[in-house]
């Protein structure tokens, strides 16, 4: 027996009222992502009115997590670390004066004295926008110093330091982030000083400080960090091809400025490259051979995704190269933080 054409009706309705129901998911998700992207400080993000979260946003979240992780590789290579309660919470004070002091008052300084090439390449930033004063920007970056250096000091006393070692690379590094961001000096006019004080930034100085609180920091530590900076003066670079036009109208040599979209690609790439490569081979220098090879392979994928990713499109796939390669070269840094504790560096 077949249906009749008043059965059908009901069923035929209710598709057609499924069909022009509106899809809220989507501009929800939109919403979320825009929220999440202001709050890590990145592109695309949404509007805010609450001084605490502009206020975070100025100190830009995402940027604090290589340092942190900085931290962790010199404590590793320090040979002392062990797992305890004691030395798990000064880690992560010793994290905290890396990240949200030391790296958020870098970002303040550098929203601050780049307010005008904001304003041109990324506008939605607090300064530029008008969402905080730059009064209240500059109290910020003092309070973030000066808890910052008062941090140190108390991991200097923790660690038993006769010479405050560990202030000494918190006050030298505020220093290097103002002169790279504030004239006279502003070392980002330069590309390849600049970009390599930023590198050094990423690996050396914190390296330094998480080795210092767990053991002596010693020479070939700071010499094999400085070198192994040169992959971070790579992963500086990337960062610079966001902000083309604005260097460009404002004078700024950085890298894609100086030699072009594909050749600053290139350098940067073999930047990364190489040096991680360098580091490998000393590592079998020293006997750490399990060590080097598991470094190599972690260099392999990020080759892979250099050439699917960021060679082919700098400009367009910069962040998708970052959230792809980075990882394992973050790893490559710990490995080496191990292979050198190992080695009693």
């Amino acid at each position: 027996m077949s249906d009749s054409p008043s059965s059908q009706l009901p069923t035929e309705a209710t598709t057609a009222e499924v069909d022009v129901q509106p899809n809220t998911e989507a501009p929800l998700d939109a919403s979320r992502d825009a929220k999440m992207r202001q709050m890590l400080g990145m592109k695309g993000a949404a509007k805010e009115t609450n001084i605490w979260k502009i206020r975070l946003q100025l100190m830009k979240p995402i940027t604090w997590i290589p340092l942190m992780w900085g931290v962790i590789c010199g404590a590793a290579s320090s040979g002392n670390y062990t797992w305890t309660l004691e030395n798990v919470l000064i880690s992560a004070a010793c994290m905290l004066l890396s990240g949200p002091l030391m790296t958020g008052y870098t970002q303040v300084v550098n929203e601050y004295y780049d307010r005008e090439i904001d304003a041109i390449n990324e506008p939605y930033r607090p300064i530029p926008s008008g969402a905080i004063s730059l009064s209240s920007a500059i109290a910020q970056i003092w309070v973030l110093l000066l808890a910052g250096i008062g941090l140190g000091f108390i991991l200097d006393q923790w660690a038993g330091h006769q010479f405050p070692t560990i202030t000494c690379i918190a006050i030298g590094g505020s220093f290097l982030a103002y002169i790279y961001s504030a004239p006279p000096l502003k070392l980002k006019q330069n590309g390849w000083l600049g970009t390599y004080a930023l590198g050094s930034s990423y690996i050396a100085l914190p390296w330094w400080t998480g080795h210092a609180l767990f053991g002596d920091l010693n020479p070939t530590i700071i010499v094999l960090t400085l070198f192994y900076s040169f992959a971070g003066l790579g992963i500086a670079i990337v960062n610079d091809f966001k902000s083309i036009e604005g260097d460009k109208q404002l004078g700024l040599k950085s890298m894609p400025v100086m030699f072009g979209v594909t050749t600053a690609a290139w350098i940067c790439v073999l930047a990364i490259d190489i040096f991680q490569g360098a580091i490998a081979g000393y590592l079998v220098y020293i006997h750490q051979n399990l060590y080097a090879t598991i470094l190599i392979l972690l260099v392999i994928p990020q080759i892979v995704f250099q050439d699917m990713y960021f060679l082919r499109d700098p400009l367009k796939n910069d962040v998708k190269y970052q959230a792809s390669a980075q990882p394992f070269l973050v790893l490559g840094m710990l490995v080496a933080g191990l292979a050198l504790g190992h080695a009693g560096v």
